[in-house]
């Protein structure tokens, strides 16, 4: 696991992603991920503290390659691809908490979404940018996204990508503690080993009822967007969405 950092203290699992300064994903880090959260429950730990190196907790995948490199092809649809790993990390049977400092964007906003609770501060950068890329949302937002800040709020969110500071995500449900960016951290790992006091039995069998059917939902939701996707990336729209963010300027979408 060359790009993800696994330690343990006491009951809680610390998984930090380790590709600074953005920390792109792929199929192989979400993979990675997801066998360092296996290997924790194997372990019989408690919690798990998902952070990242670097300015930014995850800005999504990265578009300078092929999309078809970072997230899959259609035909990846019947076998494996970023999401179906996706799903194993929010099939994980312990609480995550998610330390989110600088940008989480796009899918990086739904890794952070895989997190029971997130710990971010006012310089954290929220934003589901999908529409001003030109692409369907994806890794389970239109699940997980309603489900914490409501219909309403997802909509505006999904519909403008407008991107939100900490205390507007905290406003709106997205995040739970907010903290100076130098405690983000230590907060998260604060909250986990609170939260590994507790019964494991209780915590697990009341996670399990409190997310039934989450990860079902997901799944279904990711297969979706994945078909979306594809779709969307052979559009003049989705080229000029990534254009428009490598030169840092609007994008001038034509509908087609």
């Amino acid at each position: 696991m060359s790009d993800v950092r696994l330690e343990q203290q006491g009951h809680v699992g610390i998984a930090e992603i380790d590709r600074p300064p953005n920390n792109f994903f792929d199929k192989e880090l979400i993979g990675d991920l997801a066998e360092a959260f296996d290997g924790f429950v194997a372990a019989g730990l408690r919690a798990i503290v998902l952070c990242a190196a670097g300015r930014n907790f995850c800005a999504g995948a990265n578009f300078s390659r092929p999309a078809s490199d970072t997230v899959g092809t259609a035909q990846d649809r019947g076998t494996d691809h970023l999401y179906r790993q996706a799903v194993r990390l929010f099939r994980c049977p312990v609480p995550v908490i998610a330390a989110v400092q600088g940008a989480a964007v796009g899918g990086g906003l739904g890794l952070s979404l895989v997190g029971d609770f997130q710990v971010a501060s006012e310089e954290s950068r929220f934003t589901a940018n999908f529409s001003r890329l030109g692409f369907h949302p994806g890794f389970g937002l239109s699940v997980t996204l309603p489900r914490i800040v409501g219909a309403q709020q997802a909509a505006l969110l999904f519909y403008t990508g407008r991107r939100i500071t900490g205390s507007q995500a905290r406003d709106i449900g997205l995040v739970d503690l907010l903290v100076p960016t130098d405690e983000i951290r230590p907060a998260a790992l604060a909250l986990a080993e609170e939260i590994a006091v507790s019964s494991p039995i209780a915590v697990q069998s009341t996670r399990a009822t409190l997310r039934a059917g989450l990860a079902d939902a997901i799944a279904a939701a990711t297969e979706h967007g994945l078909a979306e996707q594809q779709k969307h990336f052979a559009t003049a729209d989705f080229k000029e969405g990534v254009r428009a963010m490598a030169e840092r300027r609007a994008p001038a979408f034509t509908g087609a």
